[in-house]
């Protein structure tokens, strides 16, 4: 008889929500639940309470794997490893993640951000499968990109932001705002194409605009520049691009059109000549990315603990 996989808690720390599992994998999920982001105390309290309900239904974790929404810190020897740092988002600054979760379960926690995490699912199980190196983007309430090396996240002296590359700012007619929503930067691509960017911008939540409105035309091109930044300069075997923003119907193609056209033919590689389709892709794992690469994160940080 095979042994039983471990069960493990995985959390996707979100600015608007906390999405969180428990299970050994995308194929064995056995509790889902969301948490909207309140203040931090509030929110950690519920993620505490909704996991110790569902140790006692479904048996004890072994382990917890975190993405959060950032910057973080990483850096295992720093006194604040497992915090949330310089975040833009109200209340979370200097937020101590694994502390509490630690305390409470006394498991093993995995950690890093929303955005490795779901480059990390999607390289075990999704659509980032034997793609070395891999990016994983996602355009929702922010702008966030992971890297992925040899199957590892590339972290560094922190983490990638590619959600703050420094992008040609858009003038099309018809704004309301037209500045960058970025209270960091003047001209970043989470200024411009992040969910709560493009309300500001225009006056209408993305999912409330029509498929022909102009605004849509403006995220694709600006995107396109942030992917043509990313393929130059990290050179990766596929790109995948998910979150809220991009379920907008026709605007990955209109992305990779912007794409090409950037790039004009410099890079004569099939990957974009030929096979486009298949190299700027949405996630195999659709919206369940992130906490399944939370699960992975977890999954890690036991077999770590056990060696």
């Amino acid at each position: 008889m095979r042994p039983t996989a471990p069960l493990i808690a995985g959390i996707e720390a979100g600015g608007t929500k906390f999405n969180i599992a428990v299970g050994t994998g995308p194929n064995d999920i056995r509790a889902t639940t969301r948490i909207e982001t309140a203040d931090p105390k509030k929110t950690l309290r519920q993620v505490m309470q909704w996991l110790a309900s569902a140790c006692r239904k479904h048996g004890a974790i072994k382990a917890i794997g975190i993405g959060s929404f950032g910057p973080i810190d990483l850096d295992p020897e720093s006194a604040t490893y497992g915090y949330i740092t310089t975040t833009p988002k109200p209340e979370w600054p200097h937020t101590d993640l694994i502390g509490p979760l630690h305390a409470r379960f006394q498991v093993p926690i995995g950690f890093d951000t929303d955005v490795n995490a779901a480059a990390i699912g999607e390289y075990a199980w999704g659509a980032g499968r034997g793609c070395d190196p891999l990016v994983y983007i996602t355009i929702g309430t922010g702008v966030g990109g992971g890297v992925l090396v040899h199957g590892k996240p590339l972290h560094g002296m922190l983490h990638p932001e590619i959600g703050h590359l420094h992008v040609p700012a858009p003038h099309t007619r018809g704004v309301i705002f037209d500045k960058c929503h970025c209270p960091f930067h003047q001209s970043c691509l989470e200024g411009f194409v992040s969910g709560p960017a493009i309300a500001a911008r225009w006056g209408i939540k993305g999912e409330e605009m029509p498929a022909d409105h102009p605004a849509w035309e403006e995220v694709a091109l600006t995107l396109a520049y942030g992917l043509v930044n990313v393929i130059l300069t990290l050179s990766p075997r596929r790109i995948i691009v998910g979150g809220g923003v991009m379920h907008q119907a026709g605007l990955i193609d209109a992305t990779r059109s912007h794409v090409l056209r950037l790039l004009n033919g410099y890079l004569h590689v099939p990957q974009l000549l030929q096979e486009i389709e298949t190299y700027i892709v949405p996630p195999g794992l659709g919206d369940s990315s992130g906490v399944c690469g939370a699960i992975a994160l977890g999954i890690e940080a036991l077999h770590r603990t056990a060696a």
